[in-house]
């Protein structure tokens, strides 16, 4: 392949930044979380308030089955957190960084 010009000064700039590949496949993963509507949807909810698994069921119209599987997985990838509050579970997002996340790409695909 012939090159027109120089690129090896940024190609040694990218390569001092890039993360190894076992971080890049982990940042991967996580965002193929966020492709899933149901787990959008609960992420979306839980940007607006704390909710327990019943009131998210009733919100989305889902078993609870359903949800509990997806709340799982956000919370195995360390997308929500949980507290109980008697026998009840309360969800909330993780953290500001998961909150970031789902407002930044809203706002992405809102902006005109």
């Amino acid at each position: 392949m012939e090159h027109i010009h120089d690129h090896s000064k940024e190609i040694n700039v990218v390569k001092k930044e890039l993360p190894n590949d076992s971080l890049l496949c982990d940042l991967g993963d996580i965002f193929k979380l966020f492709g899933d509507t149901t787990r959008i949807k609960i992420l979306y909810a839980l940007l607006e308030s704390e909710l327990c698994v019943c009131a998210i069921c009733e919100l989305l119209g889902m078993e609870q089955s359903a949800i509990s599987h997806q709340l799982r997985i956000l919370k195995n990838a360390n997308l929500v957190t949980s507290k109980r509050s008697g026998k009840m579970s309360i969800y909330s997002l993780a953290d500001e960084h998961v909150r970031e996340i789902i407002e930044l790409g809203f706002e992405h695909l809102t902006e005109v």
